[in-house]
């Protein structure tokens, strides 16, 4: 019997719209990516997805997530379920960072952090990644990605 070969890769860190993802390789159909939410910062806009079913594991400190209308504040070792259709959203409301685990299924999501992410090396990496530009471009492109985002019916209108 053939043996699998296991290969260890450095993996490169974006910031997404003020968090920091570090998507990791996997053998499985799934994708998962290390993260980190600053204090303070806010998530993407309300979204669904069509295809994915999504599951945040909080590391350390805490988050809040709204889903489906109900908020709820989840800390270290909370597992948050997302199950495709669900209208969600997150941020971190505290001061002190939140680390998180992120798992999409099926495989295919990783490519939304790899587009709209900047490279978590540079200085200028987080301003960068909230420019108004790049918000567009998430705006404009995120359901290439199975992202639907639904913003408030208000939103645009002075």
């Amino acid at each position: 019997m053939r043996q699998k070969s296991h290969k260890m890769t450095k993996a490169t860190s974006y910031i997404v719209m003020g968090h920091r993802v570090t998507p990791c390789a996997t053998s499985g159909d799934y994708d998962l990516v290390m993260g980190e939410t600053p204090g303070g910062m806010k998530g993407p806009p309300p979204h669904t997805h069509q295809t994915f079913n999504e599951v945040f594991v909080v590391t350390q400190g805490e988050m809040e997530f709204v889903l489906d209308g109900t908020t709820r504040k989840v800390g270290a070792g909370d597992i948050v379920d997302i199950p495709s259709g669900c209208l969600h959203t997150f941020s971190n409301e505290s001061d002190a960072p939140c680390t998180w685990i992120n798992i999409h299924s099926p495989k295919g999501f990783r490519a939304f952090f790899e587009t709209f992410g900047v490279d978590a090396a540079g200085d200028d990496a987080l301003p960068r990644s909230l420019s108004p530009d790049r918000i567009r471009g998430v705006l404009e492109r995120a359901h290439e990605f199975d992202m639907q985002i639904e913003l408030p019916q208000d939103a645009g209108h002075s």
